[in-house]
């Protein structure tokens, strides 16, 4: 697979988020009066929009999930967002990216001020040509919306020299509806299950993997 455009999921992808963010969505969920004590249970939200999970696994009202998100950003902003670590490999794949002339990109569901932050934190912001993500008024968590931002912003037009890549079903399913090919990683916090069923265009075990493919 021989891509010009690499654009790349932040969360399971190129980092591990977990104690961030488990963290982060524990302190939201107590706040209406809900204990998990396992954050383990709480990778599910590693991944999709915040409030779409939320919804889904707590089973709250669009209402109460948007309030949760701001719980959630009040404990991620302060205390979460550095509770994070670069996949092993990570920077190496991305140096030798853009040491063969590809163009790489971030593309995520977590708001595009949070992904700015994290990379520059641990210095991989140099590496993307532009560092995309969602807006913090929820008109823009939607992963093909974040993609199509993407690609409006840096001018991208063909379809054919682009590739998404993620670990979960939501990257693969944002790269469908935008018409552009997927890879999926099953070192982050998806399952083959839920990558094939997505689609994925091919999906890789390792980092290494991935570099090897592209």
């Amino acid at each position: 697979m021989s891509k010009k455009h690499l654009l790349f999921d932040l969360d399971g992808t190129l980092t591990d988020p977990k104690e961030g963010i488990t963290k982060s969505v524990q302190y939201a969920l107590n706040a209406f009066g809900v204990k998990v004590e396992n954050r383990d249970d709480l990778c599910v939200f590693i991944g999709p929009p915040l409030k779409d999970s939320f919804m889904e696994f707590y089973n709250f009202s669009e209402e109460d999930a948007k309030k949760a998100v701001l719980f959630y950003r009040e404990y991620f902003r302060e205390k979460g967002m550095f509770d994070n670590k670069v996949y092993d490999g990570a920077e190496e794949i991305l140096k030798s990216f853009v040491k063969q002339g590809k163009k790489l990109y971030v593309a995520s569901s977590k708001p595009e001020i949070f992904v700015r932050k994290i990379l520059e934190h641990f210095e991989l912001d140099s590496y993307f040509t532009f560092m995309g993500g969602a807006d913090l008024h929820g008109t823009r968590d939607n992963k093909a919306d974040v993609i199509r931002y993407v690609m409006n912003e840096c001018g991208l037009t063909d379809r054919s020299s682009m590739v998404m890549i993620g670990d979960r079903k939501h990257d693969i399913l944002g790269a469908k509806e935008v018409s552009i090919d997927s890879v999926g990683v099953l070192y982050g916090y998806g399952s083959r299950q839920e990558l094939e069923e997505a689609g994925a265009g091919q999906i890789v075990e390792t980092i290494f993997g991935l570099q090897n493919l592209l």
